[in-house]
């Protein structure tokens, strides 16, 4: 067996908090989980291509780069940027040093600029049973590889995540899965938190909640349509006994071409920023524990040196700063402004207003009543029940998830139900109003009282 990577991981150790619905660090800070999909981040770039995506992503607020072991794209017959293989005849008991060696670089880099890797030791096609000769996984190999690469790992900013686009569909691959996932916290000593990343539109929990592996659920609400409710996804799971934190780990990518399975035009339509935005709110507000982005261009690293999948047309360097990309950053920003893992979903706060389609209205609020978020994702007026709000007085104010603005809008002493229109509206013109406590209010309040 190959030694452990033993560059110390700096970031801080995952859990999930105590709630169950969120993830923390060990001493307890929120981690707000905001990937990046870079499946072929260590199967195409070079280290110093790595490092200017991942020096990218850092500045826009990323903490976690999605990145395959044994890539989507060739898998284990395709050598990466620096000609090495991932297997030695494609063994997974043989790993080819030289390519891991690349992988290691990458995910100390990672660390380096203050981001975690969730790392995929295998694309789904490498195990998956379905008559194709890719598959390379049996029951005993999984359980060893598992164990080599998360004993490599053990001591990095890693989250680990099985699946890679596929779901269980039988008892032979259940013990694939059941196998590398033993086997990765042998490896690791149970050091990182584990997920499962299953085909779209699909959900581990359909078929790995119970799992005692699991740590937390991931859905993929994939790419089929535009004003697709992806929040659908996050509702089933959150309501899920014992609870666990879920989060959406493949939604619309920006620039991807919409239902490209199944409209052959599809090409022509592309998911833009305001796609990606409405995906990741929609998901916040129905109770996911952060989101991931993904752009058509960057999951595959395309160039032009390369075949492109599903259309791609712009090089990934050119891809970096997208508005969707930026966009992510302000999302993180807002959840952060708050104790957002005091955040419960709670429609019932919205009276009146679009309950379905691209318009639909999703509202959360703390558990102590204290601060609310709710969602216009077409800048429609709608109605709060501000009985359920536990402040004296509450400050109200519309963030502008385009550009990450906030504007103060007034203080009210409203205990009843009160109407908001958002300053813009249409395709768009999403908006989130926040409600909050009056803080400063409530200090003069005890001065007073003193």
């Amino acid at each position: 067996m190959m030694q452990a990577n033993r560059f110390k991981n700096k970031l801080g150790k995952l859990r999930v908090a105590d709630n169950q619905r969120y993830i923390k660090y060990d001493d307890g800070t929120p981690f707000f989980y905001l990937a990046d999909t870079a499946w072929e981040l260590f199967h195409r770039l070079n280290l110093e291509e790595a490092q200017h995506y991942l020096s990218n992503r850092a500045a826009k607020g990323f903490t976690v780069i999605q990145a395959v072991a044994l890539a989507e794209l060739g898998g284990t017959d395709v050598p990466n940027a620096n000609g090495d293989l991932p297997l030695i005849n494609r063994d997974p008991t043989k790993p080819n040093e030289a390519y891991f060696r690349h992988v290691d670089d990458i995910v100390q880099s990672a660390e380096q600029f203050g981001l975690f890797i969730g790392m995929l030791p295998t694309w789904g096609a490498s195990w998956k049973l379905d008559g194709r000769d890719t598959a390379v996984f049996t029951p005993e190999n999984a359980r060893i590889y598992g164990r080599f690469i998360g004993n490599r790992y053990r001591e990095n900013a890693i989250i680990w995540i099985l699946g890679g686009d596929q779901n269980i569909e039988s008892k032979e691959e259940r013990a694939i899965i059941d196998a590398m996932a033993v086997g990765v916290k042998e490896g690791d000593q149970n050091a990182h938190l584990i997920t499962y990343h299953p085909r779209g539109p699909g959900r581990s929990a359909e078929f790995l909640h119970q799992a005692e592996w699991l740590d937390f659920n991931m859905c993929q609400s994939s790419h089929g349509a535009h004003d697709h409710d992806n929040g659908i996804f996050i509702e089933h799971d959150y309501a899920l006994a014992p609870p666990l934190p879920t989060v959406d780990g493949e939604p619309r990518y920006e620039t991807m071409p919409v239902g490209f399975y199944y409209k052959e035009v599809s090409r022509f339509d592309r998911f833009d920023d305001y796609d990606t935005r409405q995906a990741a709110y929609w998901a916040m507000m129905a109770g996911a524990c952060g989101h991931t982005y993904g752009h058509n261009s960057i999951w595959q690293m395309w160039t032009p040196e390369h075949k492109p999948a599903l259309w791609a047309n712009i090089p990934w360097q050119e891809s970096l700063d997208t508005p969707g990309a930026f966009q992510m950053g302000f999302l993180r920003r807002l959840f952060e402004s708050q104790s957002y893992q005091e955040l419960v979903p709670d429609q019932k706060l919205v009276v009146d207003g679009p309950s379905s389609g691209g318009a639909k209205i999703r509202a959360a609020r703390s558990s102590n009543g204290t601060f609310a978020f709710i969602y216009s994702p077409r800048g429609e007026p709608f109605t709060i029940d501000l009985r359920m709000m536990n402040a004296r007085r509450v400050k109200e104010s519309w963030y502008d998830p385009r550009y990450g603005c906030t504007h103060f809008l007034h203080t009210t002493t409203s205990t009843s139900f009160q109407t908001y229109t958002p300053p813009t509206s249409g395709r768009g013109n999403d908006w989130i109003l926040i409600l909050e406590e009056d803080k400063w209010d409530g200090f003069l309040l005890s001065l007073l009282n003193e």
